[in-house]
């Protein structure tokens, strides 16, 4: 009879546990990542739902999206294509990372199943998806697994590469990304098509299909690089997205610096243009100009003059001979005298003047 008290006791002792151990199960939960609900699984086109969902970073924008193709398990097959794009709603986060917003009810342009798709829209990658049926749509099987490999990212992407010297006169922006994948599924996989988008700000991405030329084995990994290039004169702050079999692999941001010299040649034409156009006005306004009365246009102003300008009077020319200041005209060397003469009386005589003559 003295053990049935320490057997009656290990009940209570489990009971106490488990009560002591609940709160701690309620934050595993929610670690384990996003969760999207919906206030009905099927509704028809025109009506609304109510998408509510827990467990997201505080304060992220979340865009809400009706896809067909689409399970949980597999994601939305064929990416946004099979979403309607057009009704979807952005909402964002509040600071215990929960939200609820209606969404109006669209068909999307693939046969369901369907889903109700929510991801974030910035910062790290996160999605979830609630099945949702619409009504009057119709319905098709999904296409069968081409492959029983699965791709995983075994380390962090990387953009390697630098700009040029073109690159900063508006040249396209170019850059490598360098990655890691293992493949975790039961076959080989043959030359994966990857999609590799760039997004600037806000905006929806634009994606490029990239064929990687290799076979990856179960088990295995290999660094796989693919080129991306951004459109001519691009700047900003730009978000490189990797997706395989429409699953977002990765993403890496890319601030991408201003083509300085672009700006340097607008200045430089700004400045040009107008100098040229005013040496044009100038030499118009020169042509048409009316002539002085000398004869000369005066394009700018005269310079001071080295010589005085002979004389445009008529009359005879001067006399060549050089006048000293101490000799007359009759008396100066070279002159038309050519030698010195007797002095004499320079008075005049008349011939009317009778001379007058002394005693002979």
């Amino acid at each position: 009879m003295s053990g049935r008290p320490g057997i009656l006791r290990l009940p209570v002792l489990a009971a106490v546990l488990a009560l002591l151990l609940l709160p701690l199960a309620a934050p595993a939960a929610v670690a384990d990542g996003p969760v999207v609900k919906l206030s009905e699984s099927q509704a028809g086109t025109g009506g609304s739902v109510t998408v509510s969902g827990s467990g997201w970073r505080p304060h992220t924008l979340l865009m809400m999206l009706i896809c067909g193709r689409s399970t949980p398990s597999r994601g939305v097959i064929g990416g946004t294509n099979s979403c309607a794009n057009g009704d979807g709603r952005a909402v964002t986060t509040g600071a215990d990372g929960s939200f609820a917003r209606k969404l109006p009810v669209a068909e999307p342009p693939v046969p369901c199943p369907c889903v109700v798709h929510v991801a974030t829209v910035t910062g790290a990658q996160a999605a979830a998806d609630a099945v949702f049926q619409v009504a009057g749509h119709p319905v098709a099987p999904l296409p069968a697994e081409t492959s029983g490999g699965r791709l995983s990212i075994l380390s962090d992407t990387r953009l390697t590469g630098s700009g040029s010297l073109l690159t900063w006169f508006g040249a396209p922006p170019s850059r490598t990304l360098v990655f890691t994948v293992g493949n975790s599924g039961s076959a080989a996989i043959k030359d994966p098509v990857f999609r590799v988008g760039t997004a600037h700000g806000v905006f929806a991405p634009q994606w490029d299909e990239q064929q990687w030329r290799g076979t990856l084995a179960p088990g295995g990994k290999a660094q796989i690089k693919l080129p991306v290039e951004l459109s001519a004169a691009a700047h900003g702050d730009y978000t490189v997205s990797l997706r395989y079999d429409g699953r977002t692999l990765a993403e890496q941001p890319w601030g991408v610096g201003r083509p300085w010299g672009v700006t340097l040649f607008w200045i430089l034409l700004c400045l040009v243009v107008p100098a040229a156009v005013f040496r044009a006005g100038m030499a118009v306004v020169d042509r048409v100009r009316p002539r002085r009365p000398g004869g000369v246009r005066h394009r700018r102003l005269a310079r001071p003059a080295l010589r005085l300008p002979r004389s445009r009077t008529s009359g005879p020319p001067p006399d060549p001979t050089p006048t000293l200041p101490w000799f007359t005209p009759d008396s100066a060397p070279g002159g038309p005298a050519g030698r010195l003469s007797a002095p004499h009386d320079d008075s005049p005589t008349s011939p009317t003047t009778p001379t007058t003559k002394g005693p002979t």
